[in-house]
């Protein structure tokens, strides 16, 4: 089995060179915290510190070796690109894309891109679909769950969406601010709670916005098991059945669940048996979340140990949806 992990973050020190010279001007605190990594602060958002691994690529490297991890498909995380303007954004978005095309050169069968769009200027992000997706190694596109103040339903970004759809390249989406910030701030409940609500309502906006309906060969990737989303697709229904203002789109919101990937970080052998009940083993990608603390230490021993999934489901989960999807 060649397990890929597609749920995994990276932050190259050229990236963290350029946040540090012009991340200060626009509100974004940057510290290397000694042995421990680089750490950043958006307004509430805190990053880090995240660890050598995080920036090291061999570390990677000899991590995967240690978990039987073939394979990664790397993004960026917190604190993304949106917070950094139009002129600075578009160049730190290419900057991180093209360290990702450097990173596959490295390591060419292993390591994998997902690129980073300035979605705060979707004319910009339009351009660098195009150029990112002529990068070695690029195998998807990844986005926020919202981009500062817009849904993904916002039409704005539809011209984006066409040109990733015309590519047959997938959306990986992965949550950067929460809603209810203030409210999560203790207990580490932003990650707990508010990263798991962020892709419930990136789907309903994704379903009820119509982008599912207008873009229908359109792949898209949820993080961390779908959080809330498949566990209330009952609720969402239901509401469709009751509320004429939701009848506009061409299924019932639970008809859309097998329109998405999850990822398996759930922490729990339930929530997986209920995504393979619900959605189909075929639906499912091994990840691990990392190198953030509460990622999987040994995300493929999480598959193939699981008591109720069949020799099928393990090899499908591992290697066999990830590889189809990201064209491997």
């Amino acid at each position: 089995m060649r397990a890929i992990d597609v749920h995994t973050h990276w932050f190259p020190k050229a990236f963290l060179d350029f946040v540090a010279k012009h991340g200060p001007e626009h509100g974004v605190e940057w510290k290397e915290v000694e042995g421990k990594g680089p750490q950043f602060k958006v307004g509430h958002l805190m990053t880090g510190p995240v660890g050598p691994n995080f920036t090291d690529l061999d570390a990677r490297l000899a991590m995967m070796d240690a978990q039987g991890v073939a394979a990664h498909a790397v993004s960026l995380s917190q604190p993304h690109v949106y917070w950094a303007g139009r002129t600075l954004g578009e160049k730190l978005a290419a900057l991180y894309n093209e360290e990702l095309a450097r990173m596959h050169e490295h390591a060419p069968r292993r390591l994998f891109g997902l690129a980073t769009l300035p979605m705060h200027e979707p004319d910009l992000a339009a351009k660098e679909v195009e150029r990112a997706a002529k990068l070695a190694g690029m195998r998807g596109f990844y986005l926020s769950t919202v981009v500062n103040d817009r849904e993904l339903s916002d039409p704005v970004f539809f011209p984006v969406y066409e040109r990733i759809e015309a590519l047959a390249l997938p959306i990986f989406l992965h949550p950067i601010h929460v809603i209810a910030a203030k409210r999560l701030e203790k207990f580490y409940l932003t990650n707990l709670l508010g990263n798991p609500f962020e892709a419930a309502v990136a789907a309903a906006h994704l379903i009820f916005g119509g982008v599912m309906d207008r873009f229908p060969a359109l792949e898209w990737v949820l993080p961390h098991a779908g959080g809330a989303f498949p566990w209330l697709a009952g609720r969402l229904n239901r509401g469709w059945e009751k509320r004429a203002d939701l009848k506009h789109i061409q299924h019932p919101p639970a008809a859309y669940l097998k329109r998405f990937y999850y990822d398996t970080v759930g922490y729990s052998n339930d929530v997986l048996d209920y995504l393979v009940r619900v959605v189909g083993s075929d639906r499912i990608l091994m990840g691990s979340d990392y190198c953030f603390p509460i990622a999987y230490e040994k995300p493929v021993e999480i598959v193939t140990a699981h008591p109720s999934l069949t020799a099928q489901n393990k090899q499908a989960i591992c290697e066999a949806n990830a590889a189809r999807l990201l064209r491997l």
